[in-house]
């Protein structure tokens, strides 16, 4: 239930941002597009859902991203894209993993349950981490397709779009547990 869970998550995040984001960010960006997203919600779910199952949420996370890329990008941008499109996958489905074991590998370990209190702080700063691997990792794997010249602004909106995304998914979040915490108490 927890992959499907996940699974629907991010297909559901992409799409929003396939349907709603990329439109509007392809007028003012259009050849960083086809890349990155200036509000990427699906890097909220991989981090939220790295934080909550660890390593168990990469298989939920590449078929998540793989049904997106399919049902979400336009083909022309799936030519362009799919000599490197399994490796892309992998690394976005990977990345917040990444993130997590380095900062636990230096004495932070905030996976769900080993904190004490939820620190939303420490998981925005491994949701950056998370985002600066994978911002690192996709133009690495899209070196070939990105011209020298746009590698700075692809590393930057990937960076930013990830952390917005993550930023707005943790605040959705907050609202669904008040709303649980709210309408699940005796006399609603």
């Amino acid at each position: 239930m927890t992959f499907i869970f996940i699974v629907f998550a991010y297909v559901l995040c992409h799409g929003l941002v396939a349907l709603l984001i990329t439109p509007l960010q392809s007028i003012y960006l259009p050849e960083l597009t086809v890349f990155a997203s200036l509000v990427y919600l699906p890097h909220g779910v991989r981090v939220l859902a790295t934080w909550a199952y660890g390593w168990r949420a990469i298989p939920a996370l590449v078929v998540g991203v793989s049904l997106s890329a399919y049902i979400f990008s336009p083909s022309k941008d799936l030519n362009i894209l799919e000599p490197a499109l399994l490796e892309g996958i992998a690394v976005g489905a990977v990345s917040a993993f990444a993130a997590f074991e380095l900062m636990r590998l230096f004495g932070y370990d905030c996976y769900f349950g080993r904190l004490r209190a939820l620190n939303w702080k420490g998981l925005i700063a491994v949701g950056a981490l998370a985002s600066l691997v994978n911002s690192i990792g996709q133009t690495l794997v899209y070196s070939g397709l990105i011209g020298l010249r746009q590698v700075p602004g692809a590393l930057f909106v990937y960076a930013a779009g990830d952390l917005v995304g993550l930023i707005l998914c943790m605040v959705a979040l907050m609202f669904v547990f008040r709303w649980l915490r709210i309408f699940g108490r005796p006399g609603y």
